[in-house]
């Protein structure tokens, strides 16, 4: 089992993680984070918006929201209706933006106005659960604390065999267990790329998959 090509689906996730992301490296060698963003807290924001809503769609409204909140005390003191408005298109705008200015206040006032590189202190935020967390850690500051369990992550770790949980942090720690650290931010990003491309929800194209010797949901 030590050459790549002789393992199969049937084998442990542990024995197949590694062929798995060199494949997937080889495959999507620009993966990477799809929020556009200048630096941590405009990253952190951009992720908060992403809830329930597309990377695409974020992307659309972030550069005049950044243009009128440059910074988290810009944030923290806004006009929370305007700040409402002007992230509406992006859903559940309200509870965003609530939770936005709370974790901006406690920016200015707890870190000096810098978003913490610290996963406690992270999830002392409003807002910010461990996927975002892990966002802000791994893609701003290159921390691997953990490794980000979205929608394509969760999918695909079952669908691979890598975790059969379904609540995200059993997940996490499912794939923390098989996957080298050095690799944990970039599996979150080959993955979604994969499931974005790929391995999509509804109709996964197993045909172009160059994992599917490895997938035991694989259907070809």
């Amino acid at each position: 089992m030590n050459d790549k090509k002789e393992l199969t689906a049937d084998a442990p996730a542990a024995e197949r993680i590694g062929a798995i992301l060199e494949l997937l490296h080889a495959e999507y060698p620009d993966a990477r984070c799809a929020l556009d963003h200048r630096n941590p807290l405009e990253l952190l924001v951009a992720t908060i918006l992403s809830a329930q809503c597309t990377d695409e769609r974020v992307n659309k409204v972030t550069p005049a929201l950044f243009a009128k909140y440059p910074d988290a005390r810009a944030f923290a003191e806004a006009d929370l209706g305007e700040l409402e408005e002007m992230i509406r298109s992006t859903g559940f705008y309200r509870n965003k933006a609530k939770n936005i200015q709370q974790a901006c206040r406690r920016i200015v006032e707890e870190y000096d106005g810098e978003v913490p590189a610290d996963m406690e202190k992270l999830l002392t935020l409003a807002g910010v659960a461990r996927k975002t967390a892990n966002v802000v850690l791994g893609v701003a500051y290159g921390i691997a604390d953990g490794i980000v369990v979205d929608t394509h992550v969760k999918r695909l770790a079952n669908r691979l065999g890598l975790s059969a949980h379904s609540d995200p942090d059993k997940i996490e720690k499912d794939l923390m267990a098989i996957t080298p650290r050095e690799e944990w931010i970039d599996l979150a990003h080959l993955l979604i790329f994969h499931g974005r491309r790929v391995c999509d929800a509804r109709k996964p194209n197993c045909a172009a998959c160059v994992i599917r010797h490895l997938c035991p949901s694989a259907q070809v």
